[in-house]
């Protein structure tokens, strides 16, 4: 009786573990994390700057606090995102040599990516105020995917970097990149030196 059983249940798992190409278990590719990205808001950033621009809503205005940092430099923090366009500000003082120095400085820290970035596209960008702005854009696995300098050439000078504090992998975080360059522009766009 234990022979016939041990007989049945070996036939039935046998008969279980067919071949047919359609029980062929075939794993899923790697998926990558559903993103849901509110349309954009505008409001004006606070009178208390420089300079004034409108940003997203769903950003906060922080103030950064590294030690080297100056009192008119700020994040615009995305916290959905775990994403931050920190913003430098320097006057120029109509001192070309200090404005020099300046853009070798901006131009010299996105040259640091080029150790892990696989392209890096730079172009001038004509804003609605006149003013040009100059578009750094950073492909592969950099810490900063995008990056801008504006100036007036006389008195002000800006630059921004986005950041990422994730380590979810570029590919997977172009949709945000992109959503986050449109709030740049944006913001380049409306732009405007206070006196």
């Amino acid at each position: 009786m234990i022979k016939y059983a041990f007989i049945l249940l070996t036939g039935l798992l046998l008969a279980a573990c067919s071949s047919d190409s359609s029980d062929n278990y075939v794993p899923k590719p790697k998926g990558f994390p559903r993103l849901d990205l509110p349309t954009p808001a505008y409001k004006l950033i606070d009178p208390t700057h420089p300079y004034q621009f409108e940003y997203n809503t769903i950003a906060r205005i922080l103030p950064d606090t590294f030690a080297r940092s100056e009192p008119d430099w700020i994040f615009i923090n995305y916290p959905t995102f775990k994403a931050s366009v920190q913003l430098t500000y320097k006057p120029v003082g109509n001192n070309v040599t200090k404005l020099r120095a300046m853009l070798e400085d901006s131009y010299k820290l996105a040259a640091r990516h080029n150790i892990k970035a696989y392209a890096i596209e730079q172009r001038k960008v004509r804003l609605k105020s006149g003013l040009e702005a100059s578009i750094i854009d950073l492909s592969g696995e950099v810490p900063s995917q995008v990056q801008f300098i504006t100036t007036d050439s006389t008195t002000h000078f800006m630059r921004g970097a986005l950041y990422f504090n994730t380590a979810t992998e570029n590919d997977s975080l172009q949709p945000v990149i992109q959503y986050i360059r449109k709030d740049i522009m944006h913001m380049l766009n409306t732009l405007k030196w206070r006196k």
